[in-house]
């Protein structure tokens, strides 16, 4: 441990991979309970379109990201009943948006990609132990407003969620809560493609939050037992890593992610195996 800490990429690794892995774990649960698993997946998507728009024009991969991703995410609630996008709204978004995406990677081949040709590789796959200094720390940065946003509407989000119409009758900002969770989960999408890339973002928010589900049926203590599991899974994977150095850390860490919810639905099969056991309360969403 002492060996692979002493190694500056290391260390902005795990400070920007601890950061954003609480981040996703809180969304991911929350999108778990609200059962809009399919809108990470969409936004993932839509990440990957926003870095190559911003490539092709000659800009900042990072910019493309966020500001794409939380404005498609913003427009999808938009679209939507009390900013809870449906499968129809999602689907016709994923399928423009993927459509986009090939046409800004043709658009950055043909014109841009002999001075950077490793960026959309980038994108798609993550690069967190290419981080710089600077970056980590900005990541980080990110990541922690996020983290703090969902703590913040956590609570009425979460009774928003479970029962939408008695919130609605207790005067809860449904609509609003989820427009803010909409732009929050975009960010998070945006944060962790420099982890996971764009292609496995859905595995980190989803894998976490799943084995938390499993584990416990009480909202707030899975909110936090998911973020949990999403840091041990980025540290584990980064540690696997360095010690293997053929296996890529985004690979492990969704590697690590998916064996926590194997064994916590393992877990949960043994309960429900044991004599005399209650009836299992099945996992939100």
């Amino acid at each position: 441990m002492t060996a692979m800490l002493s190694h500056p990429f290391m260390q902005h690794a795990f400070l920007a991979g601890t950061a954003v892995a609480i981040a996703a774990g809180l969304t991911g649960y929350l999108l778990v309970l609200r059962g809009q698993v399919f809108t990470a997946d969409a936004l993932s998507h839509v990440a990957f379109t926003g870095a190559l728009a911003a490539l092709a024009a000659g800009l900042d991969a990072r910019l493309g990201l966020f500001v794409v991703t939380v404005a498609v995410a913003l427009a999808m609630g938009t679209l939507s009943r009390h900013a809870r996008p449906g499968d129809v709204v999602i689907g016709g978004v994923f399928a423009w948006i993927l459509g986009l995406g090939v046409f800004f990677l043709a658009l950055y081949t043909r014109t841009r990609s002999g001075a950077n040709g490793s960026a959309s590789i980038t994108v798609l796959f993550g690069s967190i132990l290419g981080l710089s200094a600077s970056r980590a720390a900005l990541t980080a940065l990110i990541a922690a407003v996020i983290a703090v946003g969902l703590a913040v509407i956590a609570r009425p989000l979460i009774f928003a969620s479970l029962d939408e119409a008695v919130a609605l009758a207790r005067g809860v900002p449904v609509r609003l809560l989820g427009l803010v969770f909409l732009a929050l989960t975009g960010a998070t999408a945006a944060e962790s493609t420099q982890v996971v890339g764009a292609l496995l973002i859905l595995g980190l928010l989803a894998a976490p939050a799943g084995a938390a589900s499993r584990l416990t049926s009480r909202p707030l203590r899975a909110l936090g037992l998911s973020a949990v599991v999403a840091v041990l899974s980025v540290w584990l994977g980064l540690a696997a890593s360095y010690v293997v150095p053929a296996v890529p850390p985004s690979f492990a860490i969704l590697t690590v992610a998916t064996g926590s919810y194997v064994l916590a639905a393992g877990l949960g099969w043994l309960r429900r195996r044991r004599p005399g056991s209650p009836l299992p309360v099945p996992p939100p969403g």
